[in-house]
C-alpha cells in the first residue's frame, strides 16, 4: 500500500479542501477552504480547475467524482504537475 511518507502526504492533501493558487503556498500564506455549497456555485466557470488528489485505488472505486475534474497523482510530487496548470486558474484540490 503506501509508505509512511505517502500516507503523511494523502493526509495532508486530503486534510484539506483546498482553494487558490501554488503562489500562495511557495509564499507561506495560508491556503483558503471552500465548503461542497461553495464549489457548486463556481462549477462551470472558465477561470476553475479542479484537481481530484485520491490515490488511483480509491478514485478508481469511487462512483462519485465530479464532471471535468482532472484527476493528479498525489503519490507524486506535486511539482511534478502543478506547472501544467495556469497560474491564472483557480485550482481546486478535493477527494472524496
Amino acid at each position: 500500500m503506501l509508505g509512511r511518507k505517502g500516507s503523511l502526504l494523502l493526509g495532508a492533501l486530503f486534510s484539506l479542501l483546498v482553494f487558490g493558487c501554488f503562489q500562495n503556498v511557495r509564499e507561506g500564506k495560508p491556503v483558503p477552504e471552500m465548503t461542497k455549497e461553495e464549489l457548486k456555485s463556481m462549477l462551470g466557470q472558465s477561470n476553475l480547475v479542479i484537481l481530484d488528489v485520491r490515490i488511483k485505488d480509491e478514485w478508481e472505486k469511487s462512483d462519485t467524482k465530479i464532471k471535468g475534474a482532472v484527476r493528479e497523482n498525489p503519490e507524486k510530487p506535486i511539482r511534478s504537475w502543478a506547472e501544467n496548470y495556469p497560474r491564472d486558474k483557480t485550482l481546486v484540490f478535493y477527494c472524496d
